[in-house]
């Protein structure tokens, strides 16, 4: 019979339908059956595509006799950490607390009914392995101890709920902010750079995006050599391992190895997003054709694998396939050769690397650039030119034999915020090469979030099968928010600045702390829970607090808000101690900071259509991460703020800083002139 998940629509729930385990969703009812049984909570957290939630539902949830011991003395409820942050982020910190340990997925944790945790880990094996205890005598030990020993738990409790609560970050008299984070960071990053490979700190390695976008930064603020070098180096490397999808294009969660080359095999949005845009910027700063390679196959597997009728885009590829991790990518040298021609296979098997030893389990290749092209061709006694034709020709045939595999599963919920990084994401790599059909791609998406997920000034969180559900958090508006400004300077939409603008009035009303700044996780009117987040570092998508003061600080700027600019001001200052002390930790609120300290240049582009957009353009591959540049046509007619500049018969360009703009400049010739020192507009302060 299926438990009480059968009607839920995460597919992560939906997983686990028809386990013996009697799991409930997270709700009131579920929480109040604890209290009136007066029994302790079994919380298990993860999501549709981890592996190791996978390993553990086959061992321990499938299997009636640990069904039973479940059943017997907890109260079994499963939560979907994609559809609850907020409850993850909670518990992941509890779980740190208890075990001093980092977590992960799955989270598994015992709470008592009033939803304290009191003892937890993560994966746990059936039998007692990996110095872990088997699952089944946890679990009697447990129930044991709730049972004995329930004033220690109550302590225990009380004690954890003060640690939750003094994690919230309180002002701090004279945190004015200053500089030297920015080189504090980037020394910090250049102690962890890996020379060789790329990346920053050992295995596992995660490619941490926002320490990427932020080296490039500096590298266009003071020309900094070095952090440019880091940034490429390692955006090279990443795009010849195999935590890249040589075949498919897309890239994987994270590697198991500090080389690239074994990945974690899921494939997540909110990954691939912001991926996107690093390697549009890093064209713009290199000119290297591979990144532009890059982003045009992690595009268009974005849009042949990822992306839903309705305009949205789908979560996440699972890892595993046939129960097996990786099974769906991976290769012999056997299952090559017999689909190619020999001369293909000669190509394409130095290149990815099947003349050496197999890498994954000691039986599978997964595919990574193992030797560069031109080498191949000097050693085939080919020209370049036929060996691209060799390889492409032999790409498509084994895409095509892939395709007849068991695909791994689809997480088909649409995430509002990890939509809105990829709709930045497009937004940034569709401006940077000249591709409309990548930015009618993130129209669309945010088209389809405006209809189904904005409902009366209020944004929901997830939608799925025509049903849209669950109060959005934090990370929804303020990702969102930022999308929509990245998406306005790309091909301007008054719609599109109507929508940031109800966005922030609505995030400032639902999150702001009006007592001590910053942004609350989770809306003022939100179930009450044992803590409320208010948290300014990154994980593996970047701090709400630090992308909604980015976000407030340039709309305040383009719009001449001065309350925008006020609340970015006041959670800058809140975090700034947290900043100072550890910047690699809060990266992205080094790019709030940035623009606190000098103010984005704004450029406002205003005459005839197809002129205002032929600048646009122009301008569009040069890498400007200070400036916002807006083309408006003339008929838009009478815009807000900064963009309330004259229609004029031929382009007209304004360039502004805080609250000076340079007289309007009608040649373009200049226009790149005033931005030819140091990649930026002079300063106008």
């Amino acid at each position: 019979m299926p438990n009480h998940l059968a009607s839920e629509s995460s597919p992560y729930l939906q997983q686990h339908a028809d386990n013996p385990v009697d799991w409930h969703p997270w709700c009131e009812q579920s929480l109040a059956l604890a209290r009136e049984q007066n029994k302790p909570i079994l919380l298990s957290i993860g999501y549709s595509t981890c592996h190791w939630c996978h390993v553990m539902a086959h061992e321990s949830f499938e299997d009636e006799a640990t069904a039973m011991l479940m059943n017997r003395n907890f109260v079994c409820i499963k939560v979907d950490r994609e559809e609850r942050p907020d409850l993850d982020q909670i518990y992941q910190n509890a779980h740190h607390l208890l075990t001093g340990r980092n977590g992960g997925w799955p989270l598994t944790l015992f709470l008592t009914p009033d939803q304290t945790p009191f003892f937890g880990g993560t994966y746990f094996p059936p039998q007692a392995r990996y110095n872990l205890p088997g699952f089944g005598d946890l679990l009697l030990r447990v129930a044991q101890a709730y049972q004995d020993r329930r004033q220690d738990i109550d302590l225990q409790n009380a004690s954890l709920r003060q640690s939750l609560a003094s994690t919230s970050p309180m002002p701090t008299e004279g945190a004015e902010p200053g500089p030297a984070p920015l080189a504090d960071a980037l020394f910090q990053l250049g102690q962890s750079f890996d020379p060789e490979h790329g990346g920053f700190g050992g295995a596992p390695k995660f490619p941490r995006p926002g320490d990427i976008a932020f080296c490039l930064r500096r590298y266009a603020a003071e020309g900094n050599g070095q952090a440019r070098d880091m940034a490429i180096h390692t955006l090279k490397k990443i795009a010849d391992g195999g935590i890249y999808d040589q075949l498919g294009g897309g890239f994987c969660r994270y590697s198991v190895d500090e080389r690239w080359l074994i990945p974690h095999f899921e494939k997540m949005l909110y990954d691939n997003g912001p991926l996107l845009g690093l390697y549009a910027e890093a064209w713009c700063c290199s000119g290297d054709e591979r990144f532009r390679e890059v982003a045009e196959e992690t595009v268009a597997w974005l849009a042949r694998e990822m992306r839903s009728p309705t305009g949205g885009f789908y979560s996440a590829l699972d890892a595993d396939s046939e129960h097996e991790e990786g099974k769906f990518y991976v290769w012999t040298p056997p299952q090559v050769s017999v689909a190619l021609a020999a001369d293909e296979y000669a190509v394409l098997a130095r290149h990815y690397g099947l003349d050496g030893s197999a890498n994954f389990e000691g039986r599978y290749w997964q595919f990574h650039v193992a030797q560069p092209l031109d080498r191949i061709a000097q050693d085939l006694g080919i020209g370049l030119a036929e060996t691209h034709s060799l390889l492409g020709s032999a790409r498509a045939k084994l895409m095509a034999q892939r395709g007849l595999r068991v695909r791994p599963g689809r997480d088909e919920k649409i995430l509002a915020s990890w939509n809105a990084l990829m709709i930045k994401g497009l937004a940034q790599a569709g401006s940077a090469f000249g591709r409309d059909d990548w930015i009618v791609l993130a129209r669309q998406a945010t088209d389809f979030i405006r209809a189904e997920l904005w409902r009366n000034g209020r944004l929901l969180a997830s939608w799925k099968d025509g049903k849209a559900h669950l109060g959005a958090y934090l990370d929804d508006y303020a990702f969102l928010l930022d999308a929509l400004i990245a998406l306005m300077q790309t091909r301007f939409r008054a719609t599109d600045l109507a929508f940031a603008r109800d966005l922030a009035e609505s995030l400032l009303a639902q999150f702001e702390d009006r007592d001590r700044g910053g942004f609350f996780f989770t809306a003022h009117d939100h179930e009450t829970l044992i803590h409320r987040q208010k948290s300014g570092s990154d994980n593996a998508t970047p701090s709400g607090n630090a992308v909604a003061a980015f976000a407030l600080q340039r709309l305040g700027h383009l719009l001449g808000e001065p309350r925008y600019l006020t609340a970015a001001e006041r959670a800058l200052k809140l975090f700034y101690p947290h900043i100072a002390a550890q910047p690699t930790g809060f990266i992205a609120f080094i790019s709030v900071l940035e623009e606190y300290l000098e103010p984005p240049q704004i450029v406002i582009l205003r005459g005839p259509e197809r002129p205002v957009m032929s600048w646009q353009q122009e301008l569009a591959s040069e890498f400007k991460p200070a400036t916002m540049t807006l083309a408006l046509p003339n008929e838009l007619g009478k815009l807000p703020g900064r963009l309330d500049k004259p229609s004029s018969p031929a382009v007209n360009a304004w360039v502004c800083q805080g609250v000076t703009c340079l007289p309007a400049i009608d040649d373009i010739g200049a226009l790149r002139q005033i931005f030819a020192s140091g990649n930026k507009a002079p300063k106008l302060m």
